[in-house]
């Protein structure tokens, strides 16, 4: 793998930057406190082509390939992580399923919407029973002449209660497991479709994570997406993709961490000196930078595989494991070096704590990821 970037990537990452230092981390605090939907930031990234970044010119996007998607969400993420889930949701889960299964004219009628940002996409497979067991999902579709019936509840949907077109996975065959379960395209205006609530959570607040109730919604067939019984697959492969990005927003969230302890360090006077000085600091330091570079490294090692077409299950797993917990430790080690003041809400440090957390509960698990590593060095 070439560690220089292109040009390209160096003008996407550096407008991207300036863009979440500028309009995007004023408001992080904001978003933080008021746990609100940032409509109005979501729409200005949209007019920068922010919202469709891995998918072509002619579906509405923006043409860039993993690497560049990458480096956008990580210095989206370095700004509020919140804004990294939503676009991360949005893009590498909804429009990444639209994009690789669905058919031209789903495509055209679903997808380019949510690539150039008039519409909001949703990702809905888990279930309160069946989070990493997706097969144990009780949302069904049962087949009624050229309409499918949906009945069931999703749990955890990251832009649940905001989204226009929600990937709804669901059991066509309830009793063939795995084998039976297909994918659909629902609306959010479509009768029985409701958004029960949304949840009051620890972090990534203003990424709304929704519950969602299916109570008879009657969709035609024609927005299944691919085969009956091919959803498992379609979502395995689709989270496989998308953990890349995760992994891009750990990375995010730990340079924010250690760019804030730095200029603390730097500032802090303990002693009759900055902190900086101290070796127990800078040793903190060393630690903290160098596994922020390892979590890159292994970042763009899965998203240069992706581009290449070769096998990247593993890779995506070790990077979104690595960056996951490199994100939280990161994050810890910023508060400890803030002392006191990193333990209120007038820093920073102490929300890139709470929206660190996160990665290592969704789009796999730390303990699923450990497995899903194991089975491939074992296959």
């Amino acid at each position: 793998m070439d560690f220089t970037w292109s040009t390209e990537h160096r003008q996407i990452r550096e407008m991207v930057a300036t863009f979440a230092d500028e309009e995007i981390a004023p408001r992080a605090e904001e978003i933080d406190a008021t746990d609100e939907f940032p409509h109005d930031l979501i729409d200005e990234m949209s007019e920068l082509g922010l919202l469709g970044m891995p998918f072509p010119i002619e579906l509405g996007g923006a043409g860039l390939d993993y690497h560049a998607y990458a480096l956008a969400l990580e210095e989206i993420s370095r700004a509020s992580g919140a804004v990294g889930t939503i676009i991360a949701a949005h893009t590498s889960l909804a429009g990444n399923m639209l994009y690789e299964y669905a058919d031209d004219d789903q495509q055209e009628e679903y997808l380019i919407p949510l690539n150039e940002g008039s519409e909001i996409g949703a990702f809905a497979l888990s279930e309160p029973q069946a989070g990493s067991d997706v097969p144990a999902m009780e949302t069904t579709a049962e087949r009624d002449g050229d309409e499918y019936v949906l009945n069931g509840p999703k749990l955890w949907i990251s832009n649940g209660s905001v989204a226009d077109t929600i990937v709804t996975f669901a059991k066509t065959e309830p009793a063939s497991g795995y084998r039976g379960i297909s994918s659909f395209i629902v609306r959010a205006d479509d009768p029985g479709f409701n958004v029960e609530r949304t949840e009051d959570k620890l972090g990534d607040r203003g990424c709304p994570t929704a519950e969602l109730a299916y109570k008879d919604v009657r969709i035609p067939v024609e927005r299944r997406i691919g085969k009956e019984g091919a959803g498992f697959r379609q979502a395995l492969e689709t989270l496989n993709g998308g953990r890349i990005t995760i992994a891009a927003r750990g990375v995010g969230i730990a340079q924010a961490s250690l760019d804030a302890a730095l200029a603390y360090a730097q500032d802090r006077e303990q002693f009759g000196q900055p902190i900086a000085e101290f070796q127990a600091i800078q040793h903190k330091l060393a630690d903290m930078d160098t596994k922020v570079q390892a979590a890159r490294l292994l970042t763009h090692r899965a998203a240069d595989r992706k581009i290449r077409g070769a096998k990247f299950i593993k890779e995506a797993a070790q990077a979104k494991l690595f960056a996951s917990e490199v994100s939280r430790e990161v994050a810890n080690e910023g508060i400890q070096i803030h002392g006191g003041y990193g333990y209120v809400k007038a820093f920073p440090v102490e929300r890139f704590y709470r929206d660190a957390k996160l990665n290592e509960i969704y789009e796999g698990t730390s303990e699923v990821l450990r497995n899903t590593i194991a089975s491939q060095l074992l296959d």
